[in-house]
């Protein structure tokens, strides 16, 4: 049987991307190094993350959440970022990502339009899939406990999730990879990773 439109190979590619992701999850439980030093990696999700969000506003009808999803605040300060250890920015990021994954899973209850059911459903994968891997790192003893601040915002319109999931990616999730890579990536690779725009 044919396919019925041209997405099925892009549909495909993220599969794989998102499998890759995972294998790396896998492999390297305790360091994923090579997922950290690998700079296309995460470039690879800010485009996804870009194209999503914008592909949900082109989603026909799209009905407000009756129920507000509840979204975490990720703007920072480039000044209040390095201040901060990468224990704390690891715990700040995971915070950020629970309200994520708790906004999509509430929103998918509510949305019955099946463009953005589908985009929610791939933004839930790929931000739950950050939040498993974020509890592979970690510089204290003990498991990671949601003990999280109430940064946060109430919004009716879907594509506020991507928004905050697009701007969390770009922002804090790839400065966080930034200043680990410096870390990880330095025993016999170099310190080879670009940082990300705007670090100096």
């Amino acid at each position: 049987m044919q396919g019925r439109s041209p997405q099925p190979s892009m549909e495909l590619n993220r599969l794989l991307l998102l499998t890759s992701f995972l294998l790396h999850v896998k492999e390297d439980r305790a360091s994923p190094t090579r997922l950290v030093c690998d700079n296309r990696l995460i470039q690879k999700y800010i485009v996804e993350a870009k194209d999503m969000e914008k592909r949900v506003g082109q989603c026909q009808a799209l009905p407000p959440l009756s129920c507000p999803a509840v979204l975490p605040l990720v703007d920072f300060t480039f000044q209040q970022w390095k201040s901060k250890s990468n224990e704390t920015k690891r715990r700040e990021i995971l915070c950020d990502l629970a309200l994520l994954v708790g906004a999509a899973t509430a929103a998918q209850g509510q949305v019955s339009n099946e463009c953005g059911a589908r985009h929610l459903n791939q933004l839930y994968r790929q931000a739950n899939s950050f939040f498993l891997l974020l509890q592979t790192f970690s510089w204290e003893e003990g498991h990671w406990e949601p003990s999280c601040s109430p940064h946060s915002m109430e919004q009716t319109h879907i594509t506020s999730i991507f928004l905050t999931y697009r701007q969390l990616v770009q922002g804090k999730l790839s400065f966080f990879f930034y200043d680990l890579a410096k870390v990880l990536c330095k025993q016999g690779q170099g310190d080879s990773r670009d940082p990300p725009c705007g670090a100096q």
